[in-house]
């Protein structure tokens, strides 16, 4: 599992996995071998697919949204205050088991439409979920032309 949990991890490639009937995903070795056992689960703000972060990254990137927002977070601002409860509210603490398995919750499964195969890919400071249908058409129609053309 990681040793420096202050630096955020960054993970790459693309997995395919399956959730089997208790809701529980194997971890790609690879990212097995960078994270520590403890994580937050969450969807993505457009429920598209989940995040999984270490909780400190999950923390950290509260912060971001926030800075990137509104210039940072006011706790006296009724609206920053609804919107951080609701992004806390969507999340759920996991463990990696024994066997490198997380479980995901049917809440969480069945908001962002994740059946049985998945595909798990890696992201800077985390990484994503998702159904492996939805992925591969979301996947067909990004053009990287668009980065280097």
């Amino acid at each position: 599992m990681a040793e420096d949990i202050d630096k955020p991890v960054d993970m790459n490639g693309s997995y395919r996995h399956k959730v089997d009937a208790k809701g529980r995903m194997s971890l790609p070795a690879a990212f097995r071998k960078v994270l520590s056992a403890d994580l937050v689960v969450t969807r993505n703000p457009k429920d598209e697919c989940l995040y999984v972060f270490e909780p400190q990254a999950f923390e950290d990137w509260i912060v971001s949204v926030f800075e990137s927002k509104f210039g940072g977070y006011d706790p006296t601002n009724a609206l920053h205050v609804g919107l951080r409860r609701k992004l806390k509210g969507r999340a759920n603490n996991v463990s990696v088991d024994n066997a490198g398995r997380i479980g995901i919750t049917a809440e969480l499964r069945g908001a962002v439409g994740i059946d049985k195969d998945v595909v798990v890919l890696g992201n800077t400071g985390y990484f994503e979920i998702w159904d492996a249908k939805r992925f591969d058409e979301q996947d067909d129609d990004i053009d990287l032309s668009l980065l280097f053309g």
